[in-house]
């Protein structure tokens, strides 16, 4: 069922009800991804408000909750990392204006209805990346989990930090982690129905670090949050350098289209749920409206969230009023209640974005991944070590292209299995009992060139393959029956044969090659090589006038019901098969 109209108020106790605890569980994972990005929990709360709210009201999924997510988090303190590093006074700035490059890219994809197409990575490769996305959300955490501040270089930097970090990690600090993390792991499913764990974890690591640590750890400073600007935030106007330009354009390039693909597979996940269908060109334009504001007001950029998607439907939602409600809940704490946040410790927030982290980890796969297919592992593994240790570019674009490049060699393998070239009555290929008669009568002069399937330049070597033996024959037969789609260069490869062919002095008939197949033909004036009487429409023709042919016998065109010379003889299958050479000039109805 097609999305029509996806805004009304005929739900509305569902919607608002569904926007309320999504807004819930949306609340401490906005701090927790704008703390882990470097650009402040404000920024995560900016975040969630403008991706929501536009993406719900110009997106084409009614249920999508869009906010800050942990890919997108993850990319996005790479950015901030790497442009405050090379500009300390305008790399903030220039890290908002990539949000809105990445935005404005979206925008164009969905314009250039691109949506249908931007999930058809291998899945090896989506599943490495996310898992590699993971690890890195999982590694970014330690630090602040355990009570220090992120050291500078990543994830290489963190990991080279961690013997020093464990050495100087804050117990109270610790015990505030393990305790958000043991509370996500082990609500009971019953108590998730009506809180969130997040929010659970949220308050109760609060309440521990301001009731009991005072006693038990006295003078010690807990990190936390600390004061939120109350009210609307300053406009962020574009800032760039031109030496930075391209970066910033890559950035934002990489940026959008893991937005596109974050988003999109989460409607996919939306539309399992309410057998609904989603439009994934608007989709695509609405979160992309939703960034380009988000970065304007200094927020996070964001995407589709499963998290809070599956609790907005499973809560009662059905139109786009949930993710709309959802996003003037959160304005309302971002302007008015801001304040009750100050206090939360930054290891609370560290346990639930390193929570996410292990959530994106694709573990059912990981661990079937080398029963499956040894290739997949490894396409699959290899992106994962490219994406944690190298770049993230790199990552996908070394995974599609390896993926590819097996994927092809196995097309090109079974196309190049369709192309038979046939020469006995011997051979498998042959079913027709009067075909088997005809090769026999032609005694190995005939070549029948058998294609079945779509031939694309997989198909092409072994057409070429086939051209070097043709010299052996007096006429060659090529059957394009079942062949739907013909490709360009397996096109050049029957036109190299056709002219091979011609040079050897050989006769060459053509069967079938219908509609496009007929159309290529001629565009490549393939069809305009071979005279009218050697195109036919059957196998059993084709051996017929090509059998006349080597046997000396004059061939005419092949007469139309209604014409002249058109006359229908019946003849016995004993009788067809003892007078080849007239064959040509005879029209049968038992073929």
């Amino acid at each position: 069922m097609q999305i029509t109209n996806k805004i009304h108020f005929r739900n509305l106790q569902g919607d608002l009800f569904g926007g309320l605890t999504a807004a819930i569980v949306s609340l401490p994972l906005a701090l927790a991804f704008g703390v882990a990005s470097g650009a402040g929990p404000v920024a995560g709360l900016w975040g969630a408000v403008l991706v929501g709210f536009f993406a719900a009201l110009f997106g084409g999924t009614p249920t999508l909750i869009s906010e800050p997510t942990g890919p997108m988090t993850v990319v996005m303190t790479a950015v901030i990392a790497s442009l405050t590093a090379a500009n300390p006074e305008n790399g903030l700035a220039m890290a908002f204006t990539v949000v809105m490059l990445a935005g404005l890219f979206q925008i164009v994809f969905g314009i250039l209805k691109l949506g249908k197409y931007i999930t058809t990575m291998p899945y090896t490769v989506i599943s490495g990346f996310m898992s590699g996305i993971g690890i890195i959300l999982i590694v970014l955490q330690i630090a602040p989990f355990l009570g220090q501040a992120a050291p500078k270089g990543g994830v290489l930097g963190t990991l080279r930090a961690l013997p020093d970090l464990i050495a100087n990690a804050s117990i109270p600090e610790m015990i505030l982690g393990f305790v958000t993390i043991t509370i996500l792991f082990f609500t009971p499913a019953r108590l998730k129905k009506f809180v969130p764990p997040q929010l659970i974890a949220l308050i109760i690591g609060t309440l521990i670090s301001f009731l009991l640590f005072p006693t038990l750890f006295p003078g010690v400073d807990i990190r936390r949050i600390g004061e939120i600007p109350i009210g609307f935030p300053a406009l962020q106007l574009p800032v760039f350098t031109p030496a930075q330009f391209n970066e910033i354009l890559i950035d934002g390039v990489v940026l959008g289209l893991l937005g596109c693909i974050d988003s999109l597979l989460t409607a996919v996940i939306a539309d399992s749920l309410t057998q609904t269908q989603h439009n994934s060109d608007k989709e695509l334009i609405g979160q992309g409206i939703g960034n380009i504001a988000s970065g304007l007001c200094g927020g996070l950029p964001g995407a589709g969230a499963t998290m809070g998607t599956v609790v907005n439907i499973q809560t009662g939602a059905t139109t786009a009023v949930s993710g709309l409600s959802r996003a003037l809940i959160l304005l309302t704490v971002v302007l008015g209640a801001a304040q009750l946040t100050e206090g939360i410790p930054m290891a609370v927030l560290a346990g639930i974005a390193l929570k996410v982290g292990i959530d994106i980890i694709d573990w059912k796969f990981l661990k079937r991944a080398h029963k499956l297919s040894l290739k997949a592992a490894a396409i699959m593994y290899g992106v994962v070590f490219l994406t944690v240790f190298y770049d993230l570019i790199i990552a996908v674009g070394v995974g599609i292209f390896v993926a590819n490049v097996l994927t092809i060699n196995r097309l090109a393998d079974i196309q190049a299995d369709r192309v038979k070239a046939i020469d006995t009555p011997e051979d498998e290929g042959l079913i027709n009992a009067e075909v088997k008669e005809l090769m026999k009568a032609a005694n190995g002069r005939i070549l029948l060139l058998d294609l079945g399937g779509p031939m694309s330049f997989g198909a092409a070597k072994a057409i070429t393959q086939r051209q070097s033996i043709i010299s052996s024959y007096d006429a060659l037969v090529i059957d394009l029956t079942h062949v739907p789609m013909l490709g360009v260069t397996a096109t050049l490869a029957l036109e190299k044969m056709v002219d091979e062919a011609y040079d050897k002095s050989l006769d060459v008939f053509i069967v079938g090659g219908k509609d496009k197949v007929k159309t290529r033909l001629q565009r490549f004036d393939i069809m305009d090589r071979i005279p009218e009487q050697h195109r036919v429409d059957t196998r059993v023709e084709g051996m017929r006038r090509a059998l006349a042919r080597i046997q000396g016998h004059n061939l005419e065109p092949i007469p139309t019901p209604g014409s002249a010379s058109y006359s229908e003889v019946t003849v016995s299958p004993e009788e067809s098969n003892v007078i080849p050479g007239q064959l040509g000039v005879i029209r049968e109805t038992k073929l």
